[in-house]
């Protein structure tokens, strides 16, 4: 699906960039197919679902 030389690199790694973002609804496209999703989770071109990488309740900070 990308266009770039050299290619992108894989789904898996962090360096395809945004060719299409909608922050109003959460999400953005990748170079790669990739559907990145602003909970850090990912839906990959072949249908896989990378789950949100969340932290911790008791590791969150806390305003006193």
């Amino acid at each position: 699906m990308c266009s770039h030389q050299p290619l992108c690199p894989s789904a898996d790694s962090s360096a395809p960039h945004i060719v299409a973002a909608h922050p109003e609804q959460g999400w953005n496209l990748l170079c790669d197919g990739a559907i990145a999703f602003d909970d850090t989770g990912e839906l990959l071109p072949d249908g896989r679902v990378v789950a949100p990488h969340r932290v911790p309740v008791e590791h969150l900070a806390v305003a006193a």
